[in-house]
């Protein structure tokens, strides 16, 4: 079983310096924030002589939040590109360079007295990010079999959550969470970086990719064997060959032409409606609240960084539940089941937070809630979203949907770290009812307009879309396709 352990291996060596870095990062920034706004304000009364006003360094720590989403939609632009130019496996190799670049900014930021090299440290972090979001699950769907496409790609979310409590494991007090090692903190997220560099190389490049993109079938046959071993492979290849006719003459599409595409209106609603809901569903605002629902269920203060792993911990548990069961399941099953149970878990939440105060195991159900809404996001929207931009789309529109899916994720995360203090401020308990109607309408269009992409060729899901965006059509168009394939048979 030589070859399933190249696979193993190629996607371990993908994940710690991809998605990995973005749970990661997203956590390490909570544990030092009270440290980082005293830093900021002794800096600028050594440089002035004035102390910051407490909404000045509010003002700032906010910019140095929102740096982090901001390199995160920068990276998800260039990520098409690099995807097309460099390759999938290179691009993961390079990006490596930006987290190297922010570590050192933020390792010698308390040395070199300012709170600039932080920001600019985290924006780095994020282009890393987004780079890392958008081209691993494209690399690892690429080369994985069709029957454990969907698991091997949904590993990249599985990579974020380990990130995610890593980073809040690495945040207690016993290790770099005290006053005097922030700095290292922050610049721990290059050891998955070198880790990567040293790993990655050995493997092979997407065969996908080599095959159609450049053109090389030697090199997409050798990358083959590597991963499958002596498995027979005249099937993949004939699939992928057809696949190469398909797109022949073709060249990778920008972002704009896949909206100006009536043949891709319904995969590009697909993956806007999806990517959205994953950040405006109010899974990440989840966490926001979990150390005040905490504190409410009389759980001490130095205890809740503890408790708050536990909540880490079951986005793990379930993004790898999810892995095990997605090639079984289907992918619309499980996203319909997230979104419905999030909008329940929604509902009784907000109930629990207006009757915290009067009755006495009220706190005990918020945190229940809490807990449930994280699990049922990891069971579905967490992992599939992400999966889904690699099945309905082609090899030449592929890297131009990660870029508008990455964009839209990174502005959706923006724009709710923004918006949420205040919508809490105006809704009070009830601030969970925007996330209740994203959750709703998803669920709604994911059971009516989502095909099930499960077990099927990439060139027998894009048949599927075609007759659902050229319904008015005669009959007769469709078996145009098949027609083509079988010519393009060795």
């Amino acid at each position: 079983q030589l070859q399933s352990k190249i696979l193993i291996l190629t996607i371990c060596a993908a994940g710690i310096g991809g998605t990995f870095q973005y749970g990661y990062n997203i956590s390490i920034i909570n544990a030092p924030t009270s440290y980082i706004q005293t830093f900021m304000n002794e800096t600028w009364l050594e440089r002035t002589g004035v102390p910051l006003e407490s909404n000045m360094i509010l003002l700032l720590w906010s910019f140095t939040v929102s740096a982090y989403p901001l390199g995160g939609l920068t990276g998800a632009v260039v990520a098409g590109p690099m995807a097309i130019m460099l390759g999938r496996k290179m691009s993961l190799l390079l990006n490596n360079v930006f987290v190297i670049i922010a570590a050192v900014l933020s390792g010698f930021s308390r040395m070199a007295k300012s709170f600039e090299m932080i920001m600019l440290s985290r924006f780095f972090t994020g282009v890393n990010a987004g780079v890392s979001m958008n081209i691993q699950p494209m690399y690892l769907a690429e080369s994985a079999p069709k029957k454990l496409r969907g698991a091997v790609a949904l590993t990249s979310a599985s990579f974020t959550a380990l990130g995610l409590v890593l980073g809040q494991v690495v945040g207690l007090r016993e290790l770099l969470g005290r006053e005097e090692s922030w700095p290292f903190l922050l610049a721990s997220n290059v050891v998955p970086a070198l880790i990567q560099l040293t790993a990655l190389p050995w493997f092979p490049e997407s065969p996908r990719y080599l095959l159609i993109d450049r053109g090389d079938r030697e090199s997409c046959i050798s990358a083959l064997q590597k991963l499958r071993g002596n498995s027979d492979l005249s099937a993949e290849l004939e699939e992928m060959l057809a696949e190469q006719a398909a797109v022949k003459g073709q060249r990778a599409k920008n972002p704009w032409e896949l909206f100006k595409n009536p043949a891709l209106r319904w995969q590009l609603m697909s993956i806007i409606v999806l990517s959205s809901a994953m950040q405006l569903c109010g899974n990440d605002s989840m966490y926001f609240y979990a150390a005040y629902v905490f504190r409410e269920a009389g759980i001490p203060q130095d205890k809740i960084p503890y408790v708050v792993i536990g909540t880490g911990s079951c986005e793990l548990i379930t993004s790898v539940t999810c892995n095990m069961i997605i090639d079984y399941a289907g992918r619309r099953p499980l996203l319909l089941g997230g979104y419905i149970f999030m909008a329940g878990w929604a509902i009784v939440f907000m109930v629990a937070l207006s009757q915290q105060t009067q009755i006495s195991w009220m706190p005990y159900l918020s945190m229940a809630c809490i807990f449930a809404y994280i699990l049922s996001f990891g069971i579905g929207p967490a992992g599939v979203t992400g999966v889904l931009p690699t099945e309905v789309f082609d090899q030449m529109s592929r890297p131009a949907a990660y870029m508008i899916c990455g964009s839209l994720l990174w502005f959706n995360l923006f724009l709710v770290g923004t918006a949420f203090p205040f919508i809490v401020k105006s809704l009070a308990h009830f601030c969970y009812i925007p996330f209740l109607v994203v959750c709703v309408c998803t669920a709604l269009y994911v059971g009516f307009f989502l095909p099930e992409t499960k077990g099927k060729s990439f060139l027998e899901i894009s048949e599927e879309f075609k007759k659902r965006n050229f319904k008015a059509q005669t009959h007769a168009v469709f078996y145009k396709g098949p027609e083509e394939i079988k010519s393009t048979v060795l």
